[in-house]
């Protein structure tokens, strides 16, 4: 069964910064809570630039979409529990009684202090690289490459699929200025009968709205 000494540099479990890392409030003084909370930045920071790098197709939907998934509590104390975290913790005789050590909100706050105690220590390199070890597939492959995709990527597949060309768009209006302004876009699917339209903030929105309504119309054709 794994542990966590199997990834970290000797003697980092001895570290005075780990030990505080691993001690719960409920054992009074020099708790995890501050560490925790550099944690949590730390790990957010690491998993998005992850995710960002891994999956370039990805909209920023579907990229928020994965990163809850892997950095809320579930996962984490999973995680924890999996490298035996709870064997480290240090408790309040409470905690320690009602069996704080397996208690998922316990686990995943000291996995997140663990993660800024190491970036303080060694930096973020060794903080990316204990992430990345700990998450194993959960960061590599954590989820189908078809929920990763964006409206205009699944919409060139489908044609593509079809042997069609591949979809048009083009800019239809422009109004507002500034934060008001509004593209509205066209995208049509020359030879599948397939048109719709969009609007967003920004040129690339617009596609994105348009090539969402037209999937929407394709599912309603049930094509």
């Amino acid at each position: 069964m794994p542990a966590l000494e199997d990834l970290l540099k000797p003697g980092f479990l001895e570290q005075p910064l780990f030990r505080r890392a691993v001690t719960h409030r409920s054992a009074g003084g020099g708790h995890n809570e501050r560490l925790e909370f550099l944690g949590d930045a730390v790990l957010q920071l690491v998993i998005t630039e992850t995710l960002y790098q891994r999956f370039p197709d990805a909209d920023e939907g579907a990229l928020s979409k994965l990163r809850a998934r892997l950095v809320r509590r579930e996962t984490l104390s999973a995680i924890a529990r999996l490298w035996r975290l709870g064997d480290n913790l240090v408790l309040g005789p409470g905690e320690v009684k009602s069996g704080g050590a397996a208690r998922e909100s316990i686990l995943a706050d000291a996995f997140e202090a663990v993660v800024g105690a190491l970036y303080l220590c060694e930096g973020l390199r060794a903080a990316r690289g204990f992430i990345a070890a700990v998450f194993g597939e959960q960061l590599s492959s954590p989820a189908p490459a078809g929920q990763l995709q964006d409206a205009k990527s699944r919409l060139q597949e489908y044609a593509q699929a079809r042997g069609a060309q591949l979809p048009v768009y083009q800019v239809v209006a422009e109004d507002g200025r500034g934060d008001s302004r509004v593209f509205r876009v066209s995208c049509t699917l020359p030879g599948l009968g397939v048109a719709a339209r969009g609007e967003g903030a920004s040129k690339r929105k617009a596609e994105q709205d348009a090539a969402a309504s037209a999937l929407r119309r394709i599912a309603d054709d049930g094509r």
